[in-house]
């Protein structure tokens, strides 16, 4: 009975998730638009809508506060999104040898002040979050990320993904400490920001792209890549080639991929044949974890040796979205950075691990990294039964706090009180 409860809460939650927001939401892949006609459906120039007129989105903003309304990922298109995105590919440029250089510097500084044993047990997630911040402080600013600024955005980063995993409510005092560093440092950075924004937006999107979905979504992606290492020896002992690595890394983001659900709202009706049509105002539901589990033979298994033969282009596998629909802007960053970062663990030690692997991942990643010798296997063992109690609870915790936060974004309409005063570009309305 307790080993079904998760999986029971789980599905009541997406329940809970349906129902308070409302939308009407479609989901694909589905019977109308089947996985042979999703990245067609995705790509649709009408597919371009992102945040006004989905209750989704009071949702996500929520959880990406402070200053929504200039992620990225949420601007509405048009010349305040071509001038942000503009300026991340900027800040996220340069050669191959620099961005894997200031990624083993970062990973060595970090695990020389953790791994202090022989054995040194981690939360994956936990342990590649400083790695990360370091890190995107030195693309943001130019410099090394002093300690106190790596803490006001380790904690950042942390309070936005447990709040997003729903096992900690946000704490909007503690993502204001990254705001006010961030304000008081603006003239350091490295490169012009976008100029489309006022001094508080440039700060929210300083904030919202590099100290949140960057050390975010770069821990997670490390936390899945280090702890599919751990549990499969063979693909940890081939790491070192460059080619297998690449296949690793493929599988990865096809099993355990970063986005579960991207929400497109139509800005003018879609016609892909007689029978298939989407009027605008509709709220398309991408979801990225179905459509990476058709086409493939055992889909549910980590075989990075599928991609002998194939290349992921040829497959249903878009890890960083389609590039017609906003691509994510480290498609080629985040390969490079990954290997050096996981190389520079590997040479550190074996990694080791007995725990559920999950695409949500709320356990962070608990592992070993021995440093000679084997693993000890009574600490694996007490690692799988922690790991199993740990699910039952941490379940019941995400169906309580996703719900009391659902509840409250709802309430709250952040996006649809911004979109009732501001226009798409941002600029207030005169009613």
């Amino acid at each position: 009975m307790l080993s079904r409860l998760p999986a029971r809460v789980v599905a009541l939650r997406a329940k809970v998730f349906e129902k308070v927001n409302g939308d009407n939401a479609i989901t694909f892949p589905n019977e109308q638009v089947g996985p042979d006609r999703f990245q067609e459906l995705y790509s649709h120039p009408a597919a371009n809508g992102r945040s006004r007129g989905a209750g989704l989105s009071d949702l996500f903003w929520y959880w990406l506060a402070p200053g929504p309304e200039v992620h990225q990922e949420h601007l509405e298109a048009g010349p305040r999104y071509d001038d942000v995105a503009r300026t991340t590919r900027a800040f996220l440029a340069g050669s191959s040898s620099e961005l894997a250089g200031a990624a083993t510097r970062c990973t060595a500084k970090v695990l020389d002040e953790v791994l202090t044993g022989r054995v040194t047990e981690v939360r994956l997630r936990e342990l590649m979050m400083p790695v990360w911040a370091e890190y995107f402080h030195e693309v943001v600013f130019g410099e090394p990320c002093p300690r106190h600024a790596r803490d006001l955005i380790v904690g950042h980063a942390t309070d936005v993904v447990n709040s997003l995993k729903c096992t900690g409510l946000r704490h909007p005092a503690r993502r204001a400490r990254l705001t006010r560093y961030l304000r008081v440092r603006l003239a350091d950075v490295r490169l012009p920001l976008p100029s489309a924004l006022s001094e508080t937006e440039q700060v929210h999107y300083l904030q919202g792209t590099y100290f949140n979905t960057a050390v975010v979504q770069m821990s997670e992606a490390m936390a899945h890549l280090l702890l599919a290492l751990a549990q499969h020896p063979g693909a940890a002992a081939r790491a070192g080639e460059d080619r297998y690595f690449a296949h690793v890394l493929d599988e990865t983001f096809r099993l355990y991929p970063l986005f579960g659900i991207a929400h497109r709202i139509t800005t003018a009706d879609i016609v892909l044949d007689e029978h298939t049509s989407f009027p605008a105002g509709s709220v398309l539901c991408f979801s990225y974890p179905a459509y990476h589990a058709t086409g493939y033979a055992n889909p549910e298994e980590f075989d990075p040796g599928r991609w002998e033969n194939t290349a992921a282009r040829n497959e249903h596998h878009i890890p960083f979205g389609v590039a017609a629909n906003r691509p994510c802007p480290a498609w080629r960053l985040a390969p490079v950075v990954m290997r050096a970062a996981a190389r520079e663990v590997l040479r550190r030690g074996t990694l080791h691990s007995s725990v559920t692997h999950t695409r949500s991942l709320p356990s962070r990643g608990p592992c070993l990294l021995v440093r000679g010798g084997p693993p000890p296997r009574r600490r694996l063992a007490l690692m799988r039964v922690r790991d199993r109690w740990e699910d039952v609870w941490r379940s019941v915790v995400q169906l309580v706090l996703g719900t009391v936060m659902v509840l409250h974004a709802h309430r709250l309409r952040m996006a649809g009180r911004y979109f009732d005063t501001h226009d798409p570009q941002g600029c207030p309305v005169r009613h």
